[in-house]
Protein backbone atom coordinates (compact mmCIF):
# COMPACT_ATOMS: atom_id res chain seq x y z
CA UNK A 1 0.00 0.00 0.00
CA UNK A 2 3.09 1.96 0.80
CA UNK A 3 4.62 2.41 -2.38
CA UNK A 4 1.47 3.41 -5.05
CA UNK A 5 1.76 6.17 -2.10
CA UNK A 6 5.27 6.69 -2.79
CA UNK A 7 4.56 6.57 -6.40
CA UNK A 8 1.68 9.13 -6.09
CA UNK A 9 3.94 11.21 -3.94
CA UNK A 10 6.79 11.61 -6.58
CA UNK A 11 4.48 12.07 -9.72
CA UNK A 12 1.02 13.28 -8.89
CA UNK A 13 1.80 17.30 -10.21
CA UNK A 14 4.61 16.01 -13.06
CA UNK A 15 2.10 13.36 -14.78
CA UNK A 16 -0.75 16.11 -14.74
CA UNK A 17 1.58 19.00 -15.87
CA UNK A 18 2.61 16.75 -18.58
CA UNK A 19 -1.05 15.72 -19.74
CA UNK A 20 -2.13 19.67 -19.53
CA UNK A 21 0.71 20.94 -21.67
CA UNK A 22 0.45 17.88 -23.66
CA UNK A 23 -3.22 18.98 -24.63
CA UNK A 24 -2.67 22.65 -24.53
CA UNK A 25 0.08 22.65 -27.21
CA UNK A 26 -2.02 20.26 -29.30
CA UNK A 27 -5.20 22.07 -29.40
CA UNK A 28 -3.48 25.51 -30.34
CA UNK A 29 -1.32 23.55 -33.04
CA UNK A 30 -4.45 21.98 -34.72
CA UNK A 31 -6.52 25.48 -34.40
CA UNK A 32 -3.19 27.16 -35.99
CA UNK A 33 -3.38 23.86 -39.00
CA UNK A 34 -7.46 24.61 -39.20
CA UNK A 35 -7.34 28.53 -39.11
CA UNK A 36 -4.23 28.82 -41.81
CA UNK A 37 -4.00 25.88 -43.97
CA UNK A 38 -7.82 24.63 -44.12
CA UNK A 39 -8.65 28.25 -43.76
CA UNK A 40 -11.40 27.62 -40.97
CA UNK A 41 -11.02 27.36 -37.29
CA UNK A 42 -12.26 25.70 -34.37
CA UNK A 43 -14.97 26.80 -31.80
CA UNK A 44 -14.19 25.17 -28.84
CA UNK A 45 -9.77 25.18 -28.93
CA UNK A 46 -9.12 28.30 -27.85
CA UNK A 47 -11.50 27.67 -24.77
CA UNK A 48 -10.01 24.10 -23.74
CA UNK A 49 -6.58 25.47 -24.24
CA UNK A 50 -7.61 28.68 -21.72
CA UNK A 51 -9.19 26.38 -19.16
CA UNK A 52 -5.83 23.73 -19.94
CA UNK A 53 -3.68 27.08 -19.39
CA UNK A 54 -5.81 27.61 -15.85
CA UNK A 55 -5.18 24.22 -14.37
CA UNK A 56 -1.34 24.46 -15.78
CA UNK A 57 -0.76 27.32 -13.28
CA UNK A 58 -2.44 26.49 -10.01
CA UNK A 59 -1.11 22.53 -10.72
CA UNK A 60 2.31 24.08 -11.06
CA UNK A 61 2.37 26.29 -8.14
CA UNK A 62 2.25 22.73 -6.08
CA UNK A 63 5.15 21.40 -7.87
CA UNK A 64 7.36 24.70 -7.63
CA UNK A 65 6.67 23.91 -3.43
CA UNK A 66 7.40 20.16 -4.15
CA UNK A 67 10.84 21.27 -5.77
CA UNK A 68 11.43 24.54 -3.41
CA UNK A 69 11.23 26.75 -6.49
CA UNK A 70 8.30 28.76 -5.64
CA UNK A 71 9.17 32.46 -5.11
CA UNK A 72 10.83 33.62 -2.26
CA UNK A 73 12.61 36.19 -0.69
CA UNK A 74 16.47 34.74 0.38
CA UNK A 75 17.36 38.20 1.73
CA UNK A 76 16.65 36.39 5.16
CA UNK A 77 18.50 33.58 4.26
CA UNK A 78 21.59 35.32 3.42
CA UNK A 79 21.49 37.38 6.78
CA UNK A 80 21.18 34.26 9.02
CA UNK A 81 23.27 31.44 9.44
CA UNK A 82 22.29 27.79 10.48
CA UNK A 83 19.80 27.23 12.73
CA UNK A 84 18.23 30.69 12.31
CA UNK A 85 17.54 29.98 8.23
CA UNK A 86 15.65 26.79 9.13
CA UNK A 87 13.41 28.95 11.38
CA UNK A 88 12.69 31.42 8.85
CA UNK A 89 12.48 28.86 6.32
CA UNK A 90 9.39 27.57 8.26
CA UNK A 91 8.13 30.68 9.25
CA UNK A 92 7.63 31.39 5.55
CA UNK A 93 5.96 27.81 5.08
CA UNK A 94 3.47 28.45 7.62
CA UNK A 95 2.60 31.79 6.19
CA UNK A 96 2.20 30.24 2.79
CA UNK A 97 0.61 27.41 4.16
CA UNK A 98 -2.16 30.13 5.70
CA UNK A 99 -2.56 32.03 2.60
CA UNK A 100 -3.58 28.58 0.86
CA UNK A 101 -5.76 27.55 2.82
CA UNK A 102 -7.58 30.82 2.63
CA UNK A 103 -7.37 30.77 -0.98
CA UNK A 104 -8.18 26.72 -1.29
CA UNK A 105 -11.54 27.70 1.14
CA UNK A 106 -12.64 30.61 -0.76
CA UNK A 107 -11.99 29.06 -3.86
CA UNK A 108 -14.34 25.92 -3.22
CA UNK A 109 -16.94 28.28 -1.91
CA UNK A 110 -16.72 29.98 -5.19
CA UNK A 111 -16.80 26.67 -7.26
CA UNK A 112 -19.06 25.36 -5.85
CA UNK A 113 -21.79 27.64 -6.02
CA UNK A 114 -21.21 27.91 -9.50
CA UNK A 115 -21.23 23.70 -9.87
CA UNK A 116 -25.12 24.51 -8.07
CA UNK A 117 -26.04 27.34 -10.41
CA UNK A 118 -25.37 25.28 -13.34
CA UNK A 119 -23.53 27.69 -15.22
CA UNK A 120 -21.51 26.17 -18.49
CA UNK A 121 -18.90 27.52 -20.75
CA UNK A 122 -20.23 28.93 -23.49
CA UNK A 123 -18.13 26.34 -26.12
CA UNK A 124 -17.18 23.34 -24.91
CA UNK A 125 -20.15 23.63 -22.43
CA UNK A 126 -18.48 21.91 -19.36
CA UNK A 127 -19.80 23.13 -15.65
CA UNK A 128 -17.99 26.51 -15.20
CA UNK A 129 -17.52 25.34 -11.63
CA UNK A 130 -14.92 22.91 -13.09
CA UNK A 131 -12.74 25.63 -14.27
CA UNK A 132 -12.98 26.87 -10.85
CA UNK A 133 -11.91 24.47 -8.94
CA UNK A 134 -8.43 24.79 -9.64
CA UNK A 135 -7.43 27.54 -7.46
CA UNK A 136 -8.94 25.30 -4.45
CA UNK A 137 -7.14 22.16 -6.33
CA UNK A 138 -3.75 23.48 -6.52
CA UNK A 139 -3.66 25.36 -3.59
CA UNK A 140 -4.81 21.89 -1.54
CA UNK A 141 -1.82 20.14 -3.55
CA UNK A 142 0.64 23.05 -2.12
CA UNK A 143 -0.73 22.52 1.14
CA UNK A 144 0.25 19.06 0.99
CA UNK A 145 3.48 20.01 0.27
CA UNK A 146 4.24 22.87 2.16
CA UNK A 147 2.90 20.25 5.44
CA UNK A 148 5.83 17.93 3.86
CA UNK A 149 8.32 21.31 4.20
CA UNK A 150 7.67 21.92 7.92
CA UNK A 151 7.47 18.46 8.83
CA UNK A 152 11.15 18.61 7.26
CA UNK A 153 12.19 22.13 8.98
CA UNK A 154 11.09 20.47 12.20
CA UNK A 155 13.10 17.39 12.26
CA UNK A 156 16.25 19.58 10.48
CA UNK A 157 15.59 21.68 13.59
CA UNK A 158 15.86 18.85 16.06
CA UNK A 159 18.84 17.17 14.32
CA UNK A 160 20.52 20.32 13.45
CA UNK A 161 22.96 20.01 16.43
CA UNK A 162 24.01 16.41 15.12
CA UNK A 163 24.16 16.80 11.33
CA UNK A 164 24.57 20.81 10.83
CA UNK A 165 21.91 20.09 7.78
CA UNK A 166 20.18 22.83 6.27
CA UNK A 167 17.04 21.18 4.80
CA UNK A 168 16.45 22.44 0.72
CA UNK A 169 13.98 25.56 1.29
CA UNK A 170 16.98 26.85 4.08
CA UNK A 171 19.62 26.90 1.86
CA UNK A 172 20.86 30.03 0.35
CA UNK A 173 19.89 29.56 -3.51
CA UNK A 174 21.27 32.95 -5.21
CA UNK A 175 21.71 32.61 -8.65
CA UNK A 176 23.75 34.69 -11.02
CA UNK A 177 22.96 34.93 -14.57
Amino acid sequence: MLKPLKWLDENLEKYILFLLSTVMVTVIFIQVFMRYVMSNSLSWSEELARYCFIWLIYIGISYAVKHHRHIKVDAALILFKDKTKIYFSLISNILFLVFCVYVGIYGYGIASQLLLFGQTTPALQIPTGIVYLAPPVGMGLAGIRLIQNIIGNIIAIKNFDKTHELPKDAEQTINVI
